[in-house]
């Protein structure tokens, strides 16, 4: 049996590995999601029983752990050069007249014209057809070795597949992200109260250098596949040849590059997708155009930063330049630190600009931004203006992160996810004082009716409230005193007040606002620890040791706790008498025990975790995502794309009438 299993799983890796490369390689799937899944948990499922036979290049190692600490750095075998731009058609023709020239008269061996994606440029080093290393470009030089990360990226092969494939090889390409999963992403950002990327490529940049590959496996990066760096055992006759030699190897290319025999049609080109650009599901922000003979490139050779023989044509933009006059920073609602470019007054596109985003700290650094630079300014989509780069610095020293909270002086802590949000974690900061009222008073946590957005103005704004705890603080007398209240409106907020004393635990530490703590989290521990006062003294071990509970929300929660601030707002509402400690959740049966559940969509009559809750109380389990091990998908009223996954796995789906009957 033990050599069937060594066989199969060969086997598996072989019919994986060439469905890989019809998918990525050549956009022509053989065999459905469904059939492709159930290979690869076939192959995991012989993996775990015979470990023995588990190979370092099987697809099932594509997802790494967490890295050790931070990324080394090495260095690119040939250095990585950054192209000279072109912001013209009649600088582009000027590029060509020097290539012409460079010549000596030679007749021209035609242009390759490839997108130019707005992505982060990265390195693989293939030794004998396996990938070695993958780095970022770094300074040109030297890059960071992201190889773990890269590895997530389906379109980044482990081990290239097909003929002639060189003893070593480096080649060049763009990881980026689309602009939908961009969207989905900064969406969830924002429903935790994250700072959001500037754009795909900072997401993409972003999520490439984070020490959690599984992270960074959900981001869903793309790669395609452009350049080629130092080799040997390999010398294609050109580019257009490259890239076809690319896609035999399983390596996904752009497939709107463009073979063109004079600069004419390369003009065509970059006019035909200026226009087109916007279809695209990824940003583009010009046109890549190289000399197609590797033997003209090298008769052309380099300057010291750029090589002769490549160009880039950058499509124009609505752009102005100006001066930056001071970067100040903002606090938003929920303690985001957000930076802004306070700028000289410019025209762009038939408006003033005054003001620019800056987005995160990261960016600043990345662009190095400092007070008095003159900056090139661009209105994207004709809507935000943002600063796209430095034109001249001002001769003052680079910019520094603040210390402190400008709003409050309090602490600021930076995001351990991403690593480019800063946060004020002081829940008495008057910047973000009124939306951490409002999500205290809301319905998932406390749920005091009539705290809503024009109360919570009026109480902040005329110092009735300062924080969470003068909520309960509040006197007929004082509300009284507002335009808003008459004695029933009144008596009934007061009303609401007192009742949301009794709200059970979950609900207080949802309604506290702890920063990656969403209402399912808050759940898990109350449960986990069962009072207020436990889940103060968890150390990291304590909290990462509750079932979904990870390392980044242990660390917020231990910053959390840690807070003076917080201290004394939970000793407030202590005294005024909300409620510390979980009630017991007793079992009703073990009717489902050893059953896992999965719910999506509306539930008639139940919140989604009462019904998680009840399913629970019956001795089952509950998981927020549908896989295999899933027993039951419970659908009510607009599933959303779990219902898709759950009928592609097989899993059984029940309506909420059916989940009724098994948890009575």
């Amino acid at each position: 049996m033990s050599a069937q299993a060594k066989k199969r799983i060969q086997e598996l890796i072989g019919i994986i590995r060439r469905h890989n490369h019809a998918y990525y390689a050549l956009s022509q799937p053989r065999v459905s999601d469904n059939e492709y899944d159930l290979l690869l948990a076939e192959l995991r499922s012989l993996e775990e029983k015979y470990p023995q036979y588990l190979r370092a290049d099987s697809p099932t190692q594509k997802v790494g752990g967490r890295a050790a600490e931070g990324f080394k750095t090495l260095a690119h075998i040939q250095k990585m050069l950054s192209l000279d731009n072109t912001y013209s058609i009649d600088e582009l023709k000027d590029w060509d007249a020097r290539v012409h020239k460079g010549l000596s008269g030679a007749s021209l061996s035609g242009y390759v014209a490839e997108l130019k994606i707005d992505g982060v440029s990265v390195n693989l080093h293939y030794e004998s057809g396996r990938l070695l290393r993958a780095l970022t470009r770094g300074d040109g030089q030297v890059g960071e070795d992201v190889t773990r990360n890269a590895l997530t990226i389906s379109a980044i092969p482990r081990v290239l597949s097909g003929r002639d494939i060189p003893g070593l090889i480096e080649i060049r390409g763009e990881v980026f992200m689309d602009k939908e999963e961009f969207a989905v992403l900064n969406k969830t950002k924002d429903d935790s109260g994250l700072a959001l990327f500037a754009n795909p490529r900072n997401a993409a940049s972003g999520s490439l250098k984070l020490l959690d590959s599984s992270i960074v496996a959900r981001r869903k990066l793309s790669f395609f596949a452009h350049s080629l760096g130092a080799y040997n055992g390999y010398r294609p006759s050109g580019q257009w040849e490259f890239l076809s030699h690319l896609k035999h190897w399983g390596l996904q290319v752009n497939p709107h590059s463009c073979f063109c025999r004079e600069i004419e049609e390369v003009i065509a080109y970059c006019a035909k997708w200026q226009d087109r650009r916007g279809s695209l599901s990824y940003d583009i922000d010009g046109i890549v155009v190289k000399l197609n003979a590797l033997s003209q490139q090298a008769s052309l050779g380099f300057t010291l930063k750029s090589p002769r023989w490549a160009v880039a044509y950058k499509f124009p933009g609505r752009q102005a330049t100006t001066r930056v006059i001071r970067i100040k920073v903002n606090v938003g609602r929920t303690g985001v630190i957000t930076p802004t470019a306070e700028l000289a007054p410019v025209e762009c596109s038939g408006v003033i600009i005054s003001s620019a985003t800056l987005h995160n700290f990261d960016e600043i650094k990345r662009l190095d931004i400092r007070e008095s630079d003159r900056v090139l300014i661009e209105r994207a989509g004709d809507v935000i203006p943002k600063v796209v780069k430095v034109v001249e610095h001002g001769g003052r020293k680079p910019y520094t992160i603040p210390g402190e909270c400008p709003a409050c002086s309090g602490k600021i802590v930076k995001e351990q996810i991403d690593n480019v949000g800063y946060y004020c974690i002081n829940p008495d900061c008057p910047a973000q004082l009124k939306r951490a009222l409002l999500h205290f008073a809301s319905r998932k946590a406390l749920d005091i009716q009539g705290l809503g957005e024009s109360t919570i103005d009026c109480l902040v704004d005329r110092g009735f409230i300062k924080s969470l705890a003068d909520i309960y603080r509040l006197r007929l007398e004082d509300l009284l005193k507002i335009e808003l209240f008459k004695d029933k409106k009144a008596n009934n907020l007061l009303a609401a007040i007192e009742k949301s004393k009794q709200r059970p635990l979950a609900s207080l530490i949802y309604a506290l606002g702890i920063r990656h703590v969403g209402e399912k989290a808050a759940l898990t521990l109350a449960q986990g620890f069962g009072s207020i006062d436990k889940l103060m003294r968890a150390d990291f071990e304590d909290l990462v040791g509750i079932h979904e509970i990870g390392p980044v929300m242990a660390d917020s929660l231990a910053d959390y706790f840690n807070s003076s601030q917080v201290k004394k707002i939970l000793q407030a509402l202590r005294r005024s008498g909300l409620n510390f400690i979980a009630a017991k959740n007793r079992l009703k049966s073990a009717a489902l025990a050893g059953l896992t559940a999965v719910f999506t969509g509306e539930l008639k009559n139940y919140p989604r975790l009462a019904a998680e809750g009840l399913w629970r109380q019956s001795g089952g389990k509950t998981s927020s995502s549908v896989s295999r091990k899933t027993d039951f998908l419970v659908a009510g009223e607009n599933p959303g794309s779990k219902f898709g996954q759950a009928v592609k796995l097989g899993v059984k789906i029940i309506k909420e009438q059916e989940f009724e009957g098994m948890v009575k």
